[in-house]
């Protein structure tokens, strides 16, 4: 079967086509996403482990010691760090099927429609358990209530609710959703038992950075020479994003294509990307995230901590 990732289009079209109990191939599948692909955050790994993927390998030795952990949990953090990978690694690493969806999306709606459309999605990730249903942008559906000319907003929100209440009638269903605001979003949302489980993704450490470099170059010409690892370690690569060290790669990449194409009269056995392509590159990218937004983001992590 083909790997995909769903989107609302494509979960609209196959609603129409099929009765809420059955199950039509190829409409949720499991992601072609590994951990490796990640790069790091090994202590998400260990949690999500713990949480979700023995979970579902191991049901019945959950039940036999009565464990009932979280079903919910929300991913936050700066953008670019990886958000949407870790969910779709979460569920390769749990042989789970994967539903994404983002939540502006779902505010694309006529009236009714919306409320529809989430308690649609819980039916159908009901239907193909075990299952993660990951809201990205989620903070789009939980803007704090009361607001003017939130009405919309209000009415989705309270039927997402009652869907997360009902952990016990969705066995095998794991919600998972990723903001870079969760400062804007309703408490209610965040309460045990709907999204509990707050996740800090951070910026990536130096020794991640290295990593995130040498999952993004697996299917690149680097040079034998380059020590991926040690770029990660730069001061010129501090505070750069997944999202930035993959732009950073392919800044590399175009350097050493253009060299290659301008190379009138010189042979080389094999083109490569060299340390040289990496330093042009890292002349022209700087971080997305500012010191002023990772402070915040540490202020907030720590806040949500203490409860």
């Amino acid at each position: 079967m083909e790997k995909l990732t769903i989107t609302m289009a494509d979960f609209e079209e196959a609603a129409k086509m099929v009765q809420p109990s059955s199950r039509r191939e190829g409409f949720s599948t499991i992601p072609n996403v590994k951990w490796e692909d990640v790069g790091g955050l090994d202590f998400l790994r260990k949690e999500f482990d713990r949480y979700i993927v023995r979970r579902i390998k191991f049901p019945e030795e959950y039940a036999e010691f009565g464990v009932d952990l979280e079903t919910g949990f929300l991913l936050y953090g700066p953008p670019g760090c990886g958000k949407t990978l870790i969910a779709k690694a979460v569920a390769n690493e749990a042989g789970a099927n994967f539903i994404h969806i983002k939540g502006p999306e779902l505010l694309n709606k006529y009236v009714g429609e919306s409320e529809l459309a989430v308690r649609t999605l819980f039916s159908r990730a009901r239907t193909c358990s075990p299952c993660i249903l990951f809201f990205d942008e989620v903070d789009a559906l939980t803007t704090k209530r009361g607001k003017e000319g939130g009405w919309v907003v209000e009415r989705l929100l309270n039927q997402l609710l009652i869907e997360l209440d009902g952990a016990d009638q969705r066995r095998g269903v794991y919600v998972i959703g990723a903001t870079n605001r969760p400062e804007v979003m309703d408490r209610a949302v965040l309460r045990p038992g709907r999204f509990g489980k707050l996740l800090y993704v951070p910026l990536p450490s130096p020794d991640e950075r290295g990593l995130i470099l040498k999952a993004l170059a697996r299917k690149k010409p680097i040079d034998a020479d380059v020590d991926l690892s040690a770029i990660g370690r730069m001061e010129a690569c501090e505070n750069l994003s997944g999202a930035d060290l993959s732009a950073l790669m392919n800044e590399a990449a175009m350097a050493a294509l253009e060299e290659k194409l301008t190379s009138t009269g010189i042979s080389e056995t094999s083109w490569t990307i060299k340390a040289l392509h990496f330093e042009r590159a890292l002349s022209k990218i700087s971080p997305s995230v500012s010191d002023k937004q990772k402070q915040f983001y540490k202020v907030l992590s720590e806040s949500f901590k203490a409860g």
